[in-house]
């Protein structure tokens, strides 16, 4: 190649070189521009971004279905009221044997439906966080039943599952349910109301009753008393009868009487125990047939209700489940209202950046959604947030919030400063990128006009 060649090739390629900036153009966030009185540039301060935050923003919420479960029944349901006991005397037998009911194990009291269970809270302060939930009444104890599903239902926490458990298991319950809910778990509980397991008292007392089985245990001569006491005037023709998982127990009322060990025999939860004072079986055994009838019929009745009660539930949660469903199907078409900010420059992706609903997001967030600033191509050192004025006379007015990524303690000021609706973050492009882009659009001209001179 001549040396004239080589002396044109030169000329050519830096001429075209000199027409870099014709060859390429770039974007910059320019205050000296022709509208330089209405771009202001404010670099990013701990100063800046506590005067940046105070700007108003209400973010977008959830509907409030994504808020609500499926809750329990609306209405009482059970077996209702049933009819009273009808006993017919019958004759009197020759003798009276002695059969004792086993003994019962020891065992903890467990919890069961219908059981009242009295939560206490500590009152303490009045801040509106504490006027809400469980606190929210001025006296801190707060009774709750134990529904058919073996629940309590407590507001903020849910529906918690008790029934079967003892007092220590369902305390510990109750606390992983506080905890998971964020509220203090700082309680106290107790039965307030036994409900559950009972023994019937009938026959010849004062006052035919029902006696709850409590944290104590109940023994035969107390449930006698709590039905007033025995009113059979012959103690030679005169029994107890115990009615228990089939099996009838009769203890004549004399031994009774002059037996201590007796006396103290435990009831379980179901016994049924007649004093009778017509000294045969006929009799007692109406009795405890007639329980056991009242006994299926409320059973029966409970089965119905929770079914009918699982069946309302799940229609409530399909109900929910499909509004829910909807509301994302929504989202994915973009039909529903939400606030953006959007990303430009020399970011990995040129996006639209939806902010979440419930809470402010940050320049972090918005920058490493979309895996941070790309450190070969973006210049770290001119990371802006563009937000325009929300004066209506200021239209053409923004503010350029300049953060400086060299120094890699001020990225721990992204992570503080909050976004707004229709920011624009915008990242500006390193010096060798811009030189390497101009190169590329230059190269093929500079190629053709070399081969240009060779012919």
């Amino acid at each position: 190649m001549g040396k004239k060649a080589l002396s044109s090739l030169a000329v050519t390629g830096l001429l075209m070189l000199g027409g870099c900036g014709v060859a390429y153009q770039s974007p910059s966030v320019n205050p000296m521009s022709a509208s330089a009185s209405k771009v202001r540039v404010l670099a990013i301060t701990p100063e800046t971004v506590l005067a940046a935050n105070r700007s108003g923003y209400s973010p977008k919420q959830l509907p409030a279905v994504f808020f609500a479960n499926a809750g329990g029944g609306s209405t009482q349901r059970g077996a209702g009221a049933v009819p009273d006991p009808v006993v017919d005397y019958q004759p009197r037998p020759d003798m009276l044997e002695t059969r004792v009911p086993p003994a019962v194990p020891e065992a903890p009291y467990t919890i069961g439906v219908g059981d009242v269970l009295l939560l206490a809270t500590p009152q303490t302060g009045s801040t509106v966080e504490q006027l809400t939930g469980l606190l929210a009444a001025s006296n801190s104890r707060q009774g709750y039943t134990v529904q058919d599903d073996g629940a309590i239902a407590i507001p903020n926490v849910g529906r918690v599952q008790v029934a079967g458990t003892t007092l220590e298991e369902a305390e510990n319950r109750l606390f992983q349910r506080l905890v998971e809910n964020q509220i203090d778990p700082t309680f106290s509980l107790e039965v307030a109301e036994f409900n559950s397991k009972k023994v019937s008292i009938g026959g010849a007392v004062a006052q035919p009753a029902v006696a709850p089985i409590t944290l104590t245990p109940l023994y035969l001569d107390e449930a006698l008393a709590a039905a007033g006491g025995i009113t059979a005037e012959d103690l030679d023709y005169a029994s107890v009868r115990i009615y228990r998982d089939g099996t009838i127990y009769q203890i004549p009322l004399r031994e009774l009487y002059s037996s201590s060990r007796l006396s103290r025999v435990q009831l379980t939860d179901g016994d049924a125990v007649f004093v009778d004072t017509e000294y045969t079986l006929d009799r007692a055994q109406a009795y405890f047939e007639e329980r056991i009838r009242l006994a299926e019929f409320r059973q029966d009745a409970r089965i119905a209700a929770l079914n009918e009660l699982n069946a309302e539930v799940n229609i409530r949660r399909g109900a929910l489940a499909e509004e829910r469903e909807n509301y994302m199907t929504r989202l994915e078409l973009d039909s529903v209202d939400r606030d953006y900010v959007y990303l430009t420059g020399e970011v990995n992706k040129q996006a639209r950046y939806p902010l979440p609903f419930g809470r402010t997001a940050t320049l972090a967030d918005a920058l490493y959604s979309n895996d941070g600033v790309p450190t070969r191509t973006g210049n770290v050192a001119e990371i802006y947030v563009l937000r325009g004025s929300p004066d209506p006379r200021e239209f053409g007015a923004l503010t350029a919030w300049h953060l400086d990524g060299r120094n890699a303690a001020n990225f721990l000021l992204a992570t503080r400063f909050e976004l707004r609706p229709n920011d624009v973050v915008f990242v500006a492009e390193q010096p060798v990128t811009r030189w390497s882009r101009v190169v590329t659009q230059i190269t093929p001209s500079l190629i053709t006009s070399t081969a240009a001179q060779l012919n």
